[in-house]
């Protein structure tokens, strides 16, 4: 008979797995030991704080199960992947394999969508029910946050991985979010002239610059990362397309990319004769990492010039 694991003390289970994912390079590895830790006890991480001052005991088995967690994470899985979870503003988003894992700079874009849609709101009749698309879904993580946080709000969602999709239904449907699986550049004509307000968190990264993060690199899937050409920018342009095809006049888009692309995209827009009120959007860290333009125009010209 195979001789049974003993109960480890919480305190050295931590420190023990803590020091394994510093030696795999782990970026936060007390963090996530005790994300792990924790979500196996399903306890929060402050009452595991108090479980190792307090020199509590864990069961052989939760700690032969947290053990396992952390070698996978020592192997750079994604931390997301192991909890089944990704927290993203007052939401806890389901993700697994196939989807990206949301960011928190992406929370910014939400708050800018929610604030736009308030100061529209200050300007329309009480009933007004704002209609809202989100290209390039994901795991639904900008559709379910305005979903959530303005509840009065018709929101619809577009992903075209069907791996993606499946995680965004899970996460979007109990919100009301309606999901469309199909390619954001391909819209049906009756979308056209009728959201109010258009958000997206594209593919935005140059074809030749490869993530350095074994996480990103090998865990998000290459259709959410690479957004097409040397700059990147395909994919990002394509969403300004197709926001100019689906706004009512007055209508606003925000749409995520990189630091580095924020000049380009506003040069873009500005460039634009449909495209006013054209501003960049910082993250948390002062970074320009969103751009926002309102849709000054006629809609019957713009379908007009796309399907020339």
């Amino acid at each position: 008979m195979a001789a049974q694991s003993a109960a480890r003390e919480a305190d050295q289970l931590l420190s023990e797995a803590t020091a394994r994912l510093h030696a795999a390079g782990v970026p936060s590895p007390r963090v996530d030991a005790e994300i792990l830790t924790a979500h196996v006890l399903g306890v929060s991480r402050g009452r595991l704080a108090a479980m190792t001052l307090a020199g509590s005991a864990v069961p052989a088995s939760q700690a032969d199960r947290i053990t396992e967690l952390i070698a996978e994470r020592a192997e750079r899985i994604p931390l997301q992947h192991l909890t089944g979870l990704a927290p993203f503003r007052h939401m806890e988003l389901r993700v697994g394999p196939g989807v990206f894992i949301p960011r928190p700079e992406t929370e910014q874009v939400a708050q800018a969508a929610l604030d736009q849609l308030g100061r529209m709101a200050a300007q329309r009749p009480a009933s007004w029910r704002p209609r809202v698309i989100d290209l390039g879904t994901g795991s639904g993580a900008l559709a379910g946050a305005i979903a959530a946080e303005h509840p009065s709000a018709e929101v619809h969602a577009v992903e075209l991985s069907p791996q993606a999709a499946a995680w965004a239904q899970l996460n979007l449907d109990p919100l009301g979010v309606t999901l469309h699986q199909q390619d954001l550049r391909e819209v049906p004509e009756d979308w056209e002239a009728s959201f109010d307000v258009v958000v997206s968190n594209p593919p935005y990264i140059p074809a030749g610059m490869v993530p350095r993060e074994a996480e990103v690199r090998v865990h998000d899937p290459e259709l959410a990362l690479y957004g097409g050409g040397d700059d990147g920018l395909i994919m990002p342009r394509a969403v300004i397309e197709t926001a100019k095809r689906l706004l009512k006049p007055g209508g606003w888009f925000i749409l995520e990319h990189a630091e580095a692309q924020a000049d380009a995209l506003a040069e873009h827009c500005r460039r634009d004769p449909w495209l006013s009120a054209v501003s960049t959007h910082q993250d948390l860290t002062g970074r320009d990492r969103a751009t926002s333009a309102v849709a000054d125009l006629d809609p019957a010209a713009v379908v007009e010039e796309w399907r020339a």
